[in-house]
């Protein structure tokens, strides 16, 4: 799970083309003439029985090993990546799933200079993080007046939020929230800024945002912590606060690639996708962000494979092809399914009917979120496209027969789904929180320490295999085998 943020990807491309463009329509076969509905429920009832987090763990193993002899990571364009990519590859082919490498480039922001001290009234150094992809300060730095964007739902996301205001020439200071990074740091442009300072909505930390691309990059830019933000605001409010922000970045070009697989049978023109992100953060291994979600992904696909293995004897192929994908550069900023999705065609984007994301699936002090396609929640974005609710409906009634508590997780465009969503695809998912503060009630629901992160080794070298929860690692493949299970036979649910 990536912070809000999105990055470069430039086309190696490099997968083939049978993963990227549609076959010809399959001969029919026997299941044509059952009952989806029956078909769907049993092959669903298959895979949540054969599917298990106990099975799976031997992914995440195996991940742990590839980081621990790669310098305790998997990040996207190192070598890490590559054995992890190089593994799910092979135990696919095993299956016998068509499988494709897709290759592109990404780019790691190197931080070449990153300071930011108050001038006036109090002098005084603070701690800052430049945003990945930054324009340059001038050598020595930008000194100029610091203006207050307002603090709202959705603070520096729009014009609105400096119209209080003059900021030409002047430093934007700006909550975290909401928006993306890049959307903040592009509107306090708009708005005349000549910076921007960046504080953060929680933690002790300073926030370090994004314009994902040089390309992108308008003003220099830089996160603090925010108590740092909240007492420079404080500041600002009282009189004129002047700063000094010195910042510079270089953007290093890493070859990585996409893992894409998909069933042999089953219709081209009604693709089921699904996808999670393999790639870790340079900070640590990544099992839980995203090994967990990649091991349940790869758990359920290799029973799908046994199940629907088709003979002479026994033609059992899925209704749908079904397509898995493991995504690198998600933690750079969704790179990879960017990627994949800018190379289809608009016949290939219309032939997947819907798709689903699992990332994070295993958070040490969890709690079920089910991604709100019908933006029942009123939260941030609105509702996903049509079909996104149906999709909510189904995973929530899988868990709401299980008993487990759930809540609805907002699109915020900070996982793999955001470059579906854009074409119009319907999505979902499952999650079971990041770097977010646990509640009161979800910990009187299901356990837990209340007002502690959902997972404090989030982006950490303590995201490993101690720091996971078996048992939400294990329901949420259940949930992966029966979204599999039903869609791969039936879609007249996403219309109901």
């Amino acid at each position: 799970m990536r912070p809000s943020r999105r990055i470069r990807a430039i086309a190696v491309l490099a997968a083939a083309p049978v993963l990227l463009a549609a076959a010809s329509p399959a001969v029919a076969h026997s299941h044509d003439r059952k009952d989806p509905h029956k078909q769907a429920e049993r092959l669903a009832r298959k895979l949540v029985a054969q599917a298990s987090g106990e099975s799976a763990y031997r992914h995440l193993e195996r991940l742990q090993q590839i980081a621990d002899a790669n310098g305790g990571n998997r990040a996207a364009g190192t070598p890490g990546h590559d054995a992890s990519a190089a593994y799910v590859y092979g135990q696919l082919a095993r299956a016998g799933y068509d499988v494709a490498y897709q290759d592109f480039d990404v780019y790691e922001s190197k931080t070449l200079r990153e300071r930011l001290a108050v001038v006036s009234p109090e002098p005084r150094e603070l701690k800052t993080t430049v945003y990945q992809f930054s324009k340059a300060t001038p050598a020595g730095g930008l000194t100029a007046q610091v203006k207050a964007a307002r603090v709202d739902a959705t603070p520096g996301c729009d014009l609105d939020d400096y119209a209080s205001d003059t900021f030409t020439g002047k430093i934007a200071l700006v909550k975290r929230g909401s928006c993306t990074f890049r959307q903040k740091e592009a509107v306090a442009a708009r708005a005349g800024a000549a910076g921007i300072i960046l504080y953060n909505h929680s933690g002790d930390a300073p926030v370090r945002g994004t314009v994902g691309d040089p390309a992108n990059a308008h003003i220099p830019a830089t996160g603090v912590s925010l108590a740092d933000g909240e007492a420079l605001a404080a500041q600002v409010a009282k009189g004129e606060v002047t700063v000094t922000l010195d910042v510079a970045t270089e953007a290093i070009a890493h070859k990585t690639r996409n893992v894409i697989a998909e069933t042999k049978g089953g219709d081209p023109d009604s693709v089921v996708a699904l996808g999670s992100h393999l790639d870790s953060v340079p900070a640590g291994p990544g099992i839980n962000d995203n090994g967990s979600g990649s091991a349940g992904l790869l758990e359920v696909a290799l029973k799908l494979a046994k199940e629907t293995k088709q003979t002479k004897k026994h033609p059992r192929p899925t209704a749908n092809k079904v397509r898995f994908a493991w995504w690198s550069g998600e933690e750079l900023g969704l790179l990879g399914s960017e990627h994949y999705v800018k190379s289809l065609t608009p016949q290939q984007k219309q032939q997947i009917k819907l798709y689903l994301n699992f990332d994070m699936i295993a958070s040490p002090n969890p709690a079920e979120f089910v991604y709100d396609g019908d933006d029942s929640d009123h939260v941030g974005a609105g509702p996903g496209p049509d079909g996104s609710a149906q999709i909510e409906r189904l995973l929530n009634g899988y868990l709401d027969k299980k008993h487990v508590p759930h809540w609805g997780k907002d699109f915020d465009g900070r996982s793999d789904y955001g470059p579906f969503i854009e074409q119009g695809i319907p999505a979902g998912g499952t999650f079971t929180g990041a770097e977010g503060i646990k509640t009161e009630e979800q910990a009187a629901k299901v356990g837990g320490q209340a007002g502690q992160p959902y997972d404090a080794n989030y982006h950490a070298a303590g995201d490993t295999l101690k720091n996971i929860d078996r048992t939400y690692f294990d329901l949420n493949i259940d949930v992966i085998a029966h979204a599999v299970g039903t869609y791969a036979q039936d879609l007249s649910s996403l219309k109901g």
